[in-house]
């Protein structure tokens, strides 16, 4: 009997290496903001506590998830990612700060995390447009969320 061997991936080593390139800055950017969004819920101090302490929660839920989503199609492809603390904590930096803060410090704060994962998430959905659609799907579905919490965010600095 004759034993066949399934490769791991279909991918084209080169599609898989390209979308590393393109979605594993926002992996770690997600997860960056996963765990400054909760540094940010425990924090926040002043009148629209409740408020602001709910929608960080649903942030950090949504940049999980887009880490997750973006993480699993380059593993899909064939490749590893690293997402260890370590790596995150050398490839991003956050404006949140460690102790209380007053909510509209912190918005500012958050948002301007959230900018620059959006950013990247932008970068990644020009750069994929060349290398693949799918994983350009993925990013744009991010930017998606990420826009919307933004808006949340951003609506209690409105007047």
């Amino acid at each position: 009997m004759t034993k066949t061997t399934t490769p791991a991936t279909i991918a084209d080593p080169t599609v898989a290496a390209g979308t590393a390139q393109f979605l594993t800055p926002v992996v770690l950017g997600l997860q960056a903001l996963a765990v400054n969004g909760k540094q940010a819920h425990w924090n926040v101090r002043g009148s629209n506590f409740i408020a602001i302490h709910e929608l960080l929660d649903t942030l950090v839920t949504n940049a999980q998830n887009g880490a997750d989503e973006a993480a699993e199609r380059i593993v899909a492809l064939g490749l590893p990612i690293d997402a260890r603390v370590s790596t995150i904590a050398a490839k991003t930096s956050t404006a949140v700060p460690a102790g209380f803060t007053p909510w509209e410090t912190l918005i500012r704060d958050v948002i301007a995390d959230m900018d620059a994962v959006i950013a990247d998430t932008q970068a990644a959905i020009d750069g994929l447009d060349e290398v693949d659609l799918t994983s350009q799907d993925i990013a744009i579905a991010i930017k998606a969320a990420l826009e919307k919490d933004r808006w949340f965010l951003f609506a209690h600095l409105a007047e």
